[in-house]
C-alpha cells in the first residue's frame, strides 16, 4: 500500500503548490516549503532513487498540460516528468516575479521589503537559469516556438530578472548616497541587461511579443538617461564641466525617449496587463534631477569653467566594481524518504504500441503493483493539468 500513499501524496503535495501559487502575496517561505515537498515526492519519477540511479523508469508514464505564458490557452502536452518539472520551476518564477512586483508597486516601501524585492528576482532568475541550461535540454521534444522553455523566453526571463534585482541595488545605491560613478555604472549595466534581454524576443512574433519586448526597450533606455544622468554628476566632481554638460544633455535626450516609447507601450496590446511605468516614483524622479544637474553644470561652466561642450556623449563606465546581481542558484532537493528501493521496485510499467515515450500514441500508464493484493493499480496521478 505504500506507493498508493506515495501517489497520494504527490498528488496532494501537487495540488497544494498549484493553489499557493494562484496568490501573488503568499508568504515566499510556504510557496518554498510546498516545492519543496513536491519536488521531493515527484524526484523519483525523474532519478531512480535506488542503487543503479540513473533515468527513473516512470519518467515517460504521465502526461502533464501546461498552458505558456505567451500562447494562449491550448496546452502543450509531454508524456515526460522533466516537462512538469521545467513548468512548474517556471511557474514559481513567474511567481516570484509577481510577488516581488506587487511589493515594488507600493509608494514607499522599507528596506526590508526592498531586500524581499531582491531576493525574490534573484530566485527567479535562478529557477529559470537552471531549467534553461539543465533541464530543457533533457526533453524528448524539442521546445514549441515563443514556449516559456523556448531558449529566447527563458533568455528574456533571466535578463529581466536580474536586471530588475539591480533596480533595487541602484535605489540603494541612490539613498545611501554612493559614488556617482558607480550608480552611473550599475545603471548602465542595468540598461545592457534589459537590451540583452529585448534582443532575445526580437525574432518571435510580433503580435505576441511586441509588447513585451517594447517595455524592455523602455526600461533600456529609462536607464540609460540614469547612467548619463549620474556620469554628469561624477564628471562635474572631477571639474569636467562640459563633459558633464553633454552627459547630461544625453542623459535628458534619453528620457524624452522614453517617455515617448512609454506612450507606444500603453496603446499596444498582448498578453498580460501593461505596466504603469510613467505613473511610478522612481520614473517622475528622474526628469527634475536631470534638469537640476544639467542646471548646475550650466551655471559652473558659466562662472567657472568656460569649457566647450563636445559634440559627442562621454563613454559610460562599461562595469561596476561592485553591486551586480547575479540569479540565486536553484538546486534539486533529494528523493522523498518514502522513495525507498522497494518502493520504487513495487511500480511496474507497461508499454502499449510502438515504444516512443514522447509520442502520445504510445502513452505508458504508470501501475503501482500490490503483491499481497495480487492487483495492478493506475496510478492516481496519471493525467495532470494546470494553467498559467
Amino acid at each position: 500500500m505504500q506507493c498508493y500513499h506515495d501517489c497520494s501524496d504527490l498528488r496532494l503535495a501537487r495540488n497544494h503548490l498549484l493553489d499557493l501559487l494562484t496568490d501573488p502575496l503568499n508568504d515566499i517561505g510556504t510557496i518554498e516549503t510546498a516545492l519543496n515537498t513536491y519536488l521531493a515526492l515527484f524526484a523519483g519519477m525523474i532519478l531512480a532513487p535506488d542503487e543503479k540511479g540513473g533515468e527513473s523508469k516512470l519518467r515517460y508514464t504521465t502526461r502533464f498540460r501546461w498552458t505558456q505564458t505567451m500562447l494562449g490557452q491550448t496546452p502543450l502536452v509531454q508524456s515526460d516528468t522533466v516537462f512538469e518539472l521545467v513548468s512548474i520551476c517556471q511557474n514559481v518564477g513567474i511567481w516570484h516575479m509577481k510577488h516581488a512586483s506587487a511589493i515594488a508597486a507600493k509608494e514607499d516601501i522599507s528596506m526590508d521589503e526592498a531586500k524581499d524585492v531582491h531576493t525574490c528576482l534573484r530566485k527567479a532568475a535562478g529557477y529559470f537559469c537552471a531549467m534553461k541550461n539543465k533541464y530543457v535540454g533533457q526533453l524528448r521534444e524539442q521546445p514549441v516556438p515563443g514556449s516559456d522553455m523556448d531558449s529566447r523566453v527563458a533568455s528574456a526571463y533571466i535578463n529581466q530578472c536580474t536586471a530588475e534585482a539591480q533596480e533595487v541595488t541602484i535605489g540603494r545605491a541612490i539613498e545611501m548616497k554612493h559614488a556617482p560613478g558607480l550608480i552611473s555604472a550599475l545603471a548602465h549595466e542595468t540598461s545592457k541587461m534589459y537590451t540583452s534581454a529585448a534582443d532575445s524576443l526580437a525574432s518571435l512574433e510580433a503580435s505576441k511579443f511586441g509588447r513585451w519586448r517594447k517595455f524592455l526597450i523602455l526600461k533600456a533606455v529609462f536607464y540609460l538617461s540614469y547612467a548619463y544622468c549620474y556620469a554628469g554628476e561624477n564628471l562635474l566632481a572631477q571639474e569636467k564641466c562640459g563633459d558633464a554638460i553633454r552627459a547630461l544633455q544625453e542623459s535628458h535626450k534619453c528620457y524624452q525617449d522614453a517617455v515617448q516609447i512609454c506612450r507606444q507601450y500603453s496603446t499596444m496590446k498582448g498578453p498580460g496587463s501593461a505596466a504603469k511605468i510613467d505613473q511610478h516614483l522612481f520614473f517622475r524622479k528622474l526628469a527634475p534631477l536631470v534638469k537640476r544637474t544639467l542646471d548646475k553644470c550650466e551655471r559652473e561652466n558659466g562662472f567657472i569653467f568656460h569649457q566647450k561642450v563636445p559634440k559627442d556623449a562621454p563613454e559610460l563606465e562599461l562595469r561596476a566594481t561592485y553591486g551586480l546581481v547575479s540569479p540565486e542558484e536553484f538546486q534539486m532537493p533529494a528523493h522523498d524518504k518514502a522513495w525507498t528501493p522497494i518502493v520504487y521496485a513495487a511500480f511496474y510499467v507497461q508499454t502499449t504500441g510502438t515504444p516512443d515515450p514522447a509520442n502520445s500514441a504510445s502513452f505508458m500508464f504508470t501501475l503501482w503493483y500490490s503483491a499481497r493484493a495480487k492487483k495492478y493499480y493506475f496510478l492516481a496521478f496519471s493525467t495532470v493539468y494546470s494553467t498559467r
